[in-house]
């Protein structure tokens, strides 16, 4: 899919590019229906059938099911659109960076005060 040009390798990241973007679109599609009230409703009452009512293959349902942000990542998620799914569950950005980054919340939160003063 990325015409033959060797992909940029960034340990531990997740490139979002056009094939990512491509791969994950039903998955961010539907974080993108959260915007709606009565979507995130309908997703609170049955997150599974929420997941196959957008077409979410089997490792994007298990993911979102699981709330495994690295994994939903991995399966074409982007980091904006997962913030709306994360809002759901009352997580914020930070709440997601811990869990990208293995720490808790308040540890992730003291790295980024940290990187502040350097």
């Amino acid at each position: 899919m990325n015409g033959g040009k060797q992909k940029k390798v960034i340990p531990g990241t997740t490139l979002f590019d056009g094939d990512m973007a491509r791969k994950g679109y039903a998955l961010n599609k539907m974080c993108f229906s959260f915007n709606s009230a009565d979507n995130r409703a309908e997703f609170k009452a049955d997150p599974a059938a929420y997941c196959d009512k957008w077409g979410l293959n089997a490792e994007q349902k298990k993911a979102v099911l699981s709330l495994q942000v690295l994994d939903m990542l991995a399966a074409g998620g982007n980091a904006y659109y997962l913030a709306k799914l994360g809002g759901i569950y009352g997580l914020d950005m930070q709440d997601i960076g811990a869990q990208q980054t293995g720490v808790t919340k308040d540890e992730f939160k003291a790295k980024l005060v940290a990187a502040g003063r350097g």
